[in-house]
């Protein structure tokens, strides 16, 4: 029998995937340090992005300082310090680049479009002027999205590759 290497979750570069996140924000769950949102009103798609993009940053700070404390202890023979990885992840925070974690935007609008026409996110009605209206009346309001009863009961395993379902249908 052949077993797969295969992370549980977020994929081999990542600490966590983007349909995972997606569907833990709308829950309301608020992972990773992102803000806690009232899952009926739901978050437009720019928020949830940039909560995404932060989550990604933060965690994978947070775990290159945690390695580099636990050589740096193994190197010089003492016990790890909690105050060590604090002013690491510090550090890697400030140099990490926004750009350089999970996808670009575009990319995750096309992601988000396919939760769409899985049905497993809606529009939840509400909706919010934006920036771009101050100066371009015509411009699209922010739209926020909220999870189907069909997105919160579907199984973890299908968020975690939703294009592969998508392409079964």
């Amino acid at each position: 029998m052949v077993m797969l290497l295969r992370p549980k979750r977020g994929g081999f570069l990542r600490p966590f995937g983007c349909g995972w996140f997606i569907r833990e924000y709308l829950s309301g769950h608020g992972p990773y340090d992102s803000p806690t949102i009232d899952p009926l009103v739901g978050a437009p798609q720019a928020d949830i992005f940039h909560y995404y993009k932060l989550a990604l940053i933060r965690e994978t700070a947070s775990n290159r300082a945690t390695a580099a404390e636990e050589r740096s202890a193994k190197l010089q023979k003492r016990s790890i310090s909690p105050s060590n990885i604090e002013k690491l992840t510090e550090q890697y925070l400030e140099r990490i680049p926004y750009k350089s974690m999970g996808c670009r935007y575009h990319s995750f609008v096309i992601y988000f479009s396919t939760l769409r026409r899985l049905g497993w996110v809606e529009p939840s009605g509400y909706k919010e002027r934006s920036d771009f209206q101050k100066n371009y009346p015509q411009g699209k309001p922010r739209i926020y999205y909220r999870l189907t009863k069909v997105g919160i009961s579907v199984p973890e395993s299908y968020w975690l590759n939703p294009y592969a379902v998508y392409r079964g249908r």
